[in-house]
């Protein structure tokens, strides 16, 4: 009997422990947090949706708040590519993605803040979002001398679990043709930008339809996928090459493409990319742009204090549905990126770095290969990836072949362009390998030359021996 009370006793401690794991991660809503006062501005301008709230929290109970959470409605969860939070002094607030129990339709983020709101008290914080493929062609089909007119759908209030006593709205998008737009009063008109409110007093969870149908002919282009492939080298070089999938996303072209017209009339093709800007690193050198056709003869590349800026043109121009491939390559120092302490070393460099402006990319594919020999590897990423499995990357005179380091990312946009740090330990010795086989092979080579050389390997007797 009291073995069974035992087991008893360590089966319920052991129920307690997984529920307290599971529940970890859960948040709940507090009824004492309120949003004071939103200001929020939707930059619509281009083929990305960014969203910048201003928001005063309000602690209305009697005990200090340490977070809050932000939450995006179901409809926008698969757009959302990027979310931070700033306080009133532009220091990044750490942002974690969590759930509420009862809300499984919604996606919510706890945001900790460096400093807690006692009761009665206010704090200001600037929540940034950006959302990709958020803008719809309407109509999915032009001429080549049309523009592009695009439909945005949003909410109006902003998505919140808590009660908000006052918010305004500023869509903005750089253009006065304005086919039609969401009218719910006070809101206001001017140039290329739309103001809404102040609306006061507006409950939790609120949801009422945004709807602008506009002119964009900003370049829809989308980087359906990036292959990035890091080779680092103790010899000191680090070989960068990107193979980069591109397709114009925007309204298709309707009808027969006429390159008189476009080349004739700069107004023709007001959507179509023509070209595009890369940034590489400052220190690029050996820089190569090819496609299947080989090197691409109309790129331009200006070298300036902080970057390089190369100017790419494919072979023709892109309208809506017509897609490009090609592959980018450099070298940069490694003395800029790889930091070493006896054996131990250290990599940073970026997971992915600028395509174009406002860049939105489906998927992203990241391989980091190592010298041969590196062990004890460690990567730290600063945001969530999917870490594929290790692999073995074979070269000249390698012998049990050089580890691969790959992760990916769906959704990528140029928030993302950040360092990753990744630890390793390569005994120091081995640099000698590659050198001692090439001498090595260089002396077994001389060696049979010379024995081939001092031995006869004939069959017939000499000369003189036969006189004899």
């Amino acid at each position: 009997m009291p073995a069974m009370g035992k087991m008893r006793f360590c089966l319920i401690l052991l129920l307690h422990i997984v529920i307290i794991c599971k529940s970890a991660n859960v948040d709940t809503i507090s009824s004492d947090v309120k949003f004071k006062n939103v200001d929020r501005t939707i930059d619509i301008a281009s083929q990305l949706v960014k969203i910048t709230s201003k928001i005063t929290l309000e602690n209305s109970g009697k005990s200090p708040v340490k977070s809050f959470l932000l939450a995006v409605e179901a409809s926008a969860q698969s757009k959302i590519a990027h979310i931070s939070v700033k306080d009133a002094n532009n220091k990044d607030l750490r942002v974690t993605e969590t759930t509420v129990q009862g809300y499984n339709n919604v996606k919510f983020w706890r945001v900790e803040l460096k400093e807690t709101i006692n009761a009665a008290s206010t704090a200001a914080v600037t929540a940034e979002s950006v959302f990709t493929k958020a803008l719809q062609p309407y109509p999915t089909a032009i001429g080549q001398q049309e523009d592009q007119l695009v439909k945005y759908n949003g909410n109006l209030y902003i998505y919140t679990p808590y009660q908000v006593m006052s918010q305004k709205s500023n869509i903005i998008m750089n253009t006065k043709n304005i086919e039609s737009f969401t009218k719910v009063k006070p809101f206001s008109q001017q140039d290329g930008a739309i103001q809404y409110g102040p609306y006061s007093n507006i409950e939790p969870f609120t949801e009422k339809e945004l709807s602008v149908h506009y002119k964009n002919n900003s370049p829809f282009l989308t980087v359906t996928r990036v292959e990035r492939l890091i080779e680092v080298s103790h010899w000191g070089n680090i070989a960068v090459e990107e193979i980069i999938e591109v397709e114009h996303t925007g309204a298709k072209l309707k009808g027969p493409f006429s390159r008189y017209d476009y080349q004739q009339d700069h107004h023709s093709g007001p959507a179509s990319v023509r070209s595009y800007k890369t940034l590489l690193p400052a220190s690029a050198s050996d820089v190569y742009y090819r496609d299947t056709n080989g090197n691409i003869s109309t790129s331009n590349m200006k070298v300036k204090k902080d970057s390089v800026e190369l100017d790419l043109r494919p072979r023709y121009p892109l309208f809506g549905g017509w897609r490009t491939h090609y592959t980018l390559g450099y070298n940069v120092p490694s003395y800029e990126y790889l930091y070493h302490s006896g054996n131990e070393y250290l990599l940073k460099m970026r997971v992915v770095d600028h395509i174009f402006d406002d860049m939105q990319v489906d998927e992203l594919v990241t391989k980091i290969i190592l010298p041969e020999g590196s062990v004890n590897i460690k990567i730290n990423v600063p945001y969530p990836v999917t870490r594929l499995p290790d692999s073995l990357h074979y070269t000249y005179l390698d012998t049990k072949g050089r580890p691969v380091i790959t992760f990916t990312k769906a959704n990528v946009v140029e928030n993302h362009i950040q360092d990753f740090q990744l630890r390793y330990t390569f005994p120091r010795l081995l640099m000698l390998q590659e050198p001692l086989l090439v001498v090595g092979f260089l002396y077994t080579l001389f060696l049979c030359v010379i024995i081939y050389v001092r031995l006869d390997f004939s069959i017939h007797k000499s000369e003189h021996q036969h006189k004899e």
